[in-house]
């Protein structure tokens, strides 16, 4: 069966409307995710099949050149929709250069059909190629099946254009015209239809997958200091508390309550507070190594997680998080508000049975003793209180993990 070469086109265009609309839909208001412009370049590529439609009804030049000028374009938008995507700056003179200087290559040879199929081809084959890339070289930073779906269609996009710029200089006869029957043209014709179908659903699946990522971390983290949650301190700790004990690795948690926190919400008002929350979170991630953990337990209290670190370790840094706490520059307005924090420790190796919350319990129990010892200072859990007490998990439920 011969494709028909105009039902194909129409077919395309039809396709490039109904996905740009619907990328404007999903796009709404955000304009930093590139939804906008990958709805653009479909516009323009809709607009260029339409003159390949017309051609032999309007003037070869208007078809043959803006043809392609904007067929060409379409990629710039989709290579600047990555970039936007990517949060990368957009250099529009040189994106928008392939399209002018193809326009210009094809006008010298407009009589030449072989020379305008490898020049335009060859042309718009490097750009996908460069739309291949700016995903390739962030390959790890743009994870997941969208970014892979963009790159398997662009890289069927590139074998198919350079295939037809190879045919177009091998000097072969041409068609009767380009939208007359032909098992090539029709051929290359479906297969870009194709690649822009993979393309476009790959990259609303590159947006859908960012911001599910976005949801995942604002739902795991606490949204004033931007450390963990309680509820995701709690998982973590419940997942290294069975990690530590499998291992026979030590591990340490740290409680840390700041001092007076309601006297700085008295009398400086809780936007200052807020403040203080923020540098003692600081702080505390500053000095804290990439496998450990810190997250907001409670208002003013701080649960810290350190994995395979002794007693005398934990010791060790919570002295030291004590005096950068106290030495920090916490300014409101004209005034340095000075803030300290009372620490209490735990840290060993762990039984079979040992839970979260005896951990918990036990740092609590040495920042209260921190607290009444005259605050700012460290004060350390001898040991855990074994068996586990009973009722103490029924006493604070929302504070545990999911997994039980």
């Amino acid at each position: 069966m011969v494709a028909d070469i105009p039902t194909l086109l129409l077919m395309i265009t039809v396709a490039s409307v109904v996905m740009a609309c619907v990328l404007v839909v999903v796009a709404g208001q955000d304009r930093r995710n590139g939804l906008g412009l990958w709805g653009a370049a479909l516009c323009l590529n809709a607009l260029a099949y339409v003159l390949l439609i017309l051609r032999g009804r309007i003037p070869d030049p208007v078809s043959i050149l803006l043809g392609n000028a904007l067929a060409s374009a379409t990629l710039s938008f989709l290579h600047a929709a990555v970039l936007r995507f990517q949060h990368r700056p957009l250099h529009w003179a040189l994106l928008l250069a392939p399209p002018a200087v193809l326009t210009g290559v094809l006008a010298l040879h407009l009589q030449d059909f072989g020379a305008r199929i490898l020049w335009a081809n060859a042309f718009m084959a490097l750009q996908m190629g460069g739309v291949f890339w700016v995903l390739f070289e962030r390959r790890h930073a743009t994870a997941g099946r969208g970014a892979l779906m963009i790159m398997c269609g662009m890289g069927v996009g590139v074998a198919v254009l350079l295939a037809r710029a190879l045919w177009g200089a091998s000097g072969m006869p041409a068609a009767p015209g380009l939208l007359q029957p032909g098992t090539i043209a029709g051929l290359t014709f479906m297969l870009l239809f194709v690649v822009l179908l993979i393309a476009s659903f790959g990259f609303v699946f590159m947006a859908k997958e960012r911001a599910d990522e976005v949801n995942r971390r604002l739902a795991a983290l606490d949204e004033l200091t931007g450390v963990a949650n309680r509820r995701s301190i709690v998982a973590a700790l419940d997942r290294d508390v069975g990690r530590a004990i499998r291992t026979r690795e030590p591990l340490a948690v740290m409680m840390v309550d700041i001092d007076f926190f309601k006297h700085v919400n008295d009398s400086h008002g809780h936007l200052a507070g807020d403040r203080v929350l923020r540098n003692v979170a600081d702080v505390i991630r500053s000095r804290i190594r990439a496998q450990d953990i810190v997250g907001r337990y409670g208002g003013e209290e701080f649960l810290v997680v350190l994995v395979d670190t002794p007693a005398q370790g934990a010791l060790q840094l919570a002295e030291q998080l004590r005096g950068a706490v106290q030495a920090s520059s916490c300014h409101w307005g004209t005034q340095r508000l000075s803030v300290t924090v009372s620490v209490g420790v735990f840290g060993g190796r762990l039984e079979p049975g040992d839970n979260w919350d005896q951990l918990i319990h036990a740092a609590d129990s040495a920042l209260y003793r921190a607290k009444q010892g005259g605050r700012n200072r460290v004060e350390m859990a001898p040991a855990l209180e074994r068996p586990v007490r009973a009722g103490l998990a029924a006493q604070g439920p929302e504070t545990l993990p999911s997994t039980h």
